[in-house]
């Protein structure tokens, strides 16, 4: 089976998040890291930076706690991502597994509290593997989220995959 790889380049959502002290500082408190700069805004200025920062891997979560309806910007992708009707599509024909790959963030300056952020995701790759009796299809979707000079603050990719046995 060829999977299509129709859907490379396609917008996969747009929205604008608040990042907001009060979830940064919970997330920090889930990972158990009691480093000061994430909890004491004197400690994360005397560590040099512009407020709290977020721990490493926060930006996978603030859309879901820093978004404001009336403040998303156009969707691209129309409300739908493709990658997931994909994976709905090979889910509905064949079952199988889905799983959260690699993941990966490239930080180009730290977020912090009170950073306005939009971020642009675009699927930028799909491709299958076979291998130990399995079909794999991988939806590698791109993220950058930039602040309001437009400026790249971290750029996220995200493995989706679809497992299912191999006929």
């Amino acid at each position: 089976m060829t999977v299509d790889t129709s859907i490379i380049g396609a917008s996969a959502g747009s929205r604008r998040v608040h990042v907001e002290r009060g979830p940064v500082e919970f997330f920090a408190t889930a990972l158990k890291d009691a480093n000061p700069v994430y909890h004491d805004a004197a400690a994360a200025a005397a560590a040099g930076f512009a407020g709290i920062p977020a721990p490493p891997t926060y930006s996978f979560v603030m859309s879901h706690q820093g978004t404001r309806g009336e403040e998303q910007p156009p969707d691209r992708s129309g409300g739908s991502n493709p990658g997931f009707s994909v994976i709905g599509a090979l889910m509905r024909e064949h079952g199988g597994l889905v799983l959260h790959g690699e993941q990966e963030f490239v930080y180009h300056r730290p977020i912090v509290a009170g950073d306005v952020l939009d971020g642009e995701s675009t699927v930028v790759d799909v491709y299958e593997k076979t291998a130990k009796g399995s079909i794999m299809v991988f939806i590698v979707t791109e993220t950058v989220w930039r602040d309001a000079a437009g400026e790249p603050v971290v750029t996220e990719r995200f493995n989706l995959i679809h497992r299912r046995a191999a006929q």
